[in-house]
C-alpha cells in the first residue's frame, strides 16, 4: 500500500535536505538527501523514521559526503507492503536503494533495527557496503543469543516480546495519538531527554495508517522465526564474517540494549573494528548528543586506515 499524499506534511519535513522517492526491490522508498561525495546511507530504528538523522545529514554533507536517510519499508513515506519484513528482504531494500541512487557502494549507518539490517546487508551484499557503523544494536547472532540466554537482556527488551501478540500492540502504539511512542523515546533516552516538539513529530509519524503494524513486523519475524527453518537458516548465514571496517557505537546508559550484549559483536568482524561507548547517553546517542556522535562518525569515515 502506498502512503497517500496527505501524509507528506508529516514525513517530508522542511530542512536543508531535499526529498524524493526511489524504487528498489519491488517497492518505493522515501529518502531525504543532502551533499555530494561518497554515499553514506542512514537507517533509522524503532519507533522512528528518517527524521531521527536530522542532525547527521548536514554534518555529513558539510564533511564532503552524500548523506541519504531512507524510510524503511512500511514506515514514514515508504510503501506499506503486505509482506517482506524479514531482515533478508529488508536488507535487499537497502542495497537496492544504493543501486537506485546510482552509487557503486555506500557506508551504512544504522541505529536499533536499522543497525540490525546494516549488519545483515554487510553480510549479504558485501560488495555494496564500503563501511559499516552501527549504534545501539549488536550483531544479529549476538542479539539472538542475548535474547534467549541473558535474562536481564530479555527483560530490558520486553517490548520485543510484548509485540508478538496479534493486533493489540498496533492498537496500543496508536492509542491516544501514539502516546506510547513518546513514552518509549523518553524512557529509553539518557538524562538528555528529547524536547516535546521532537516527540510530537514521532507520534504523528506513527499515527499514519498501517505504520504501527509495519514497524513491528520485523520484530515479530525475528522472534517467531527463531525455531523455524527460515530463522535457523538466517542465523547460520550470519556466521559469515563482516569484512569491511566497522564502527560500533553505544550509550553507556542504554536501557534497551545492554552494553554487554552489544560489546561482543566484534567477533563477527574480520576487518578493523572500533568500539565507542558514549558515557551518560541512552538508546539514542545520535539525538541525545548529536555533536559528539556526528564528530565520531565523520572522523571515522574520513580515516583512511581505522584501527582495530
Amino acid at each position: 500500500m502506498t502512503v497517500p499524499d496527505s501524509t507528506a506534511s508529516v514525513v517530508r519535513i522542511d530542512g536543508p535536505w531535499s526529498h524524493r522517492d526511489v524504487a528498489a526491490n519491488g517497492a518505493r522508498f522515501h529518502i531525504a538527501e543532502m551533499g555530494d561525495g561518497p554515499l553514506v546511507l542512514l537507517l533509522h530504528g524503532f519507533p522512528q523514521f528518517w527524521w531521527t538523522w536530522r542532525h547527521q545529514l548536514p554534518a555529513l554533507a558539510d564533511a564532503g559526503f552524500r548523506a541519504v536517510a531512507m524510510d524503511l519499508r512500511g514506515v514514514g513515506g515508504s510503501d506499506r507492503t503486505p509482506r517482506g519484513y524479514d531482515p533478508a528482504n529488508l536488507a535487499l531494500d537497502i542495497t537496492g536503494v544504493i543501486r537506485s541512487l546510482g552509487e557503486p557502494d555506500a557506508a551504512l549507518v544504522g541505529h536499533d533495527l536499522g543497525g540490525y539490517l546494516a549488519w545483515t546487508a554487510a553480510v549479504m551484499r558485501p560488495k555494496l557496503v564500503r563501511r559499516l557503523a552501527v549504534s545501539s544494536m549488536p550483531h544479529p547472532r549476538r542479539w539472538r543469543s542475548a535474547m534467549l540466554a541473558d535474562v536481564k537482556q530479555s527483560v530490558q527488551s520486553s517490548h520485543v516480546w510484548n509485540i508478538q501478540r496479534p493486533w493489540l500492540p498496533e492498537r496500543r502504539l496508536t492509542a491516544d495519538d501514539a502516546a506510547l511512542v513518546g513514552r518509549m523515546i523518553r524512557d529509553w533516552s539518557g538524562p538528555q531527554l528529547p524536547d516535546d516538539d521532537a516527540i510530537e513529530v514521532y507520534r504523528r509519524a506513527m499515527s499514519i495508517p498501517s505504520t504501527a503494524h509495519c514497524s513491528i513486523e520485523p520484530y515479530r519475524w525475528m522472534v517467531r522465526s527463531m525455531a523455524r527453518p527460515d530463522g535457523i537458516q538466517f542465523n547460520r548465514r550470519m556466521k559469515m564474517p563482516v569484512r569491511v571496517p566497522t564502527l560500533h557505537l553505544h550509550g553507556s546508559l542504554d536501557p534497551v540494549m545492554r552494553t554487554r550484549s552489544a560489546a561482543g559483536s566484534g567477533e563477527y568482524v574480520e576487518a578493523p573494528y572500533r568500539w565507542r561507548l558514549f558515557d551518560g547517553l541512552g538508546h539514542f546517542p545520535h539525538e541525545e548528543d548529536p555533536e559528539a556522535f556526528s564528530a565520531e562518525l565523520v572522523n571515522w569515515l574520513k580515516d583512511p586506515e581505522p584501527d582495530r
